[in-house]
């Protein structure tokens, strides 16, 4: 059952929000929207252009994901596989390229966020770091290393 707030309509319809995606994106399934925004947004990054307590749209570096509350999507098959599951990102690295690790890493510890491996200069020309959200998402915020 949605819970959007009366009066908060969303800037763009859900079915021409849906037709303007390109390239590859994800949504993830979350029980505290309002956290889940704030590590997006504080930890990350990204830029929310609309959330309530339902959904959330952002982007990072033009790129788009979703993000949807576990209420929301309550009648759709894929609730069923997060269903009483404590970390929902289980094997599933988001990547998030030209975000500052280091940057990420102190914000991430400021807010309370789990880091799972500080930044660091990885072999593959990457500086790195893993940081868990509240729902067990691991982020690798990264940046190129220079030569």
């Amino acid at each position: 059952m949605k819970k959007r707030s009366q009066g908060k309509t969303p800037p763009v319809a859900a079915e021409d929000y849906g037709r303007s995606l390109r390239g590859i994106g994800f949504n993830l399934l979350v029980r505290d929207m309002a956290r889940a925004v704030t590590f997006a947004t504080e930890v990350i990054g990204a830029t929310s252009f609309y959330d309530d307590e339902d959904f959330a749209a952002l982007r990072f570096n033009g790129a788009d994901f979703m993000l949807h509350a576990d209420h929301a999507f309550a009648d759709n098959p894929v609730s069923g596989l997060v269903q009483g599951v404590e970390g929902r990102g289980a094997g599933v690295e988001l990547r998030i390229y030209g975000c500052d690790p280091d940057v990420a890493e102190q914000r991430a510890r400021d807010l309370g966020f789990t880091v799972l491996a500080g930044a660091m200069d990885k072999p593959h020309g990457l500086r790195e770091c893993v940081i868990l959200d509240d729902e067990g998402y691991a982020w690798v915020p990264a940046v190129a290393l220079r030569r």
